[in-house]
């Protein structure tokens, strides 16, 4: 039989454990994008950015099928995991919410999920 103090603290086990489980669904259907910043030349490498603009010219890379969308002159890199599906075209607004980074000395936008790709259409 459990004494009043491990009843205690299995109950505060398991309602940590139900506060968890409730914020880990809340945040997952939120989404990353009302954590983001809106990109600007000012973003640091490894912040968390949204950019929105028009798809300006796409191109697949000949090592893996990654694709890399040129959007409002800066490049946004998707792995082929997170493609999924989808076709990008030039003159699609597009709305993507990923990493800084600098490859080859050029700032980039990394995307980290599926879910951080948002087509709205073309112009």
């Amino acid at each position: 039989m459990l004494g009043r103090q491990e009843r205690l603290a299995i109950a505060l086990l398991l309602s940590v454990a139900g506060i968890v489980i409730v914020s880990h669904i809340i945040l997952d259907q939120i989404g990353k994008q009302p954590f983001a910043d809106n990109y600007s030349e000012k973003s640091d490498d490894g912040e968390l950015v949204v950019l929105s603009g028009t798809i300006e010219r796409v191109t697949l890379t000949k090592g893996g099928g990654h694709c890399i969308l040129i959007v409002d002159n800066l490049s946004v890199f998707i792995p082929n995991k997170f493609i999924g599906d989808r076709t990008f075209s030039q003159g699609m607004n597009i709305t993507v919410v990923g990493i800084v980074q600098t490859y080859e000395g050029k700032r980039e936008i990394a995307v980290q999920s599926f879910s951080d790709i948002f087509i709205s259409g073309h112009e």
